[in-house]
């Protein structure tokens, strides 16, 4: 099992029997988190999507990007971030994506990450610049246990692959205006050429 390597302020949501899930606030400062967010935002090559949905077509509501780790054309500053994030937790990441939250109207459903897309046994690491938006995490099993997690920028979320069996987690649109959020999403793919954009 994978977990976050430092203790100062880390708030374990799920432990290693259903997770690990655990949340760092403050993994980068406010200042760094700002920048990147930028730098991110301005280099990355974004993409929109197309779902079914009600036996119709519908616009994926974010956009979203993705890179190999090996990948010529990744921008440096994802590789900066990760080697922030190899700080806090030793997996051998080989896959970057992206989700850009442009306002209170995009979400992503709750659901979990495919097994068969991930290398079994390694974590996922979400890496949050921008707004804050709030995350649930949901156990599957009665009685359903529901967290709702507040994302800040520059902390970072840790998801044990085990986790994936047993929570679903999502980030639902909001009532009320909010700025953009960029999430980066760290993996351990089989295959980093495919992706399927999911995670939050």
């Amino acid at each position: 099992m994978q977990s976050l390597l430092f203790d100062r302020g880390v708030q374990r949501i799920a432990d290693e029997t259903t997770g690990p899930i655990t949340y760092q606030p403050e993994a980068i400062s406010r200042e760094l988190a700002e920048k990147w967010f930028s730098t991110i935002g301005a280099q990355a090559d974004w993409h929109s999507g197309m779902r079914m949905m009600y036996e119709r077509m519908v616009g994926v509501p974010r956009l979203h990007g993705h890179y190999a780790i090996e990948d010529p054309a990744i921008p440096p500053v994802l590789l900066a971030a990760l080697d922030v994030v190899k700080q806090h937790v030793d997996a051998p990441f080989n896959s970057i994506g992206l989700n850009l939250y442009r306002d209170e109207h995009d979400s992503v459903a709750p659901h979990n990450d495919t097994l068969h897309e991930l290398v079994a046994h390694q974590p996922i690491v979400l890496l949050s610049l921008g707004a804050t938006r709030t995350m649930t995490i949901r156990r599957k099993e009665p009685p359903h246990l529901k967290t709702e997690l507040e994302l800040e920028a520059g902390s970072l979320l840790l998801m044990g692959w085990n986790a994936q069996l047993h929570y679903d987690h999502g980030i639902p649109k909001l009532r009320y205006p909010v700025g953009p959020r960029i999430s980066v999403a760290f993996r351990v793919r089989p295959d980093v050429q495919s992706d399927t954009w999911g995670t939050r």
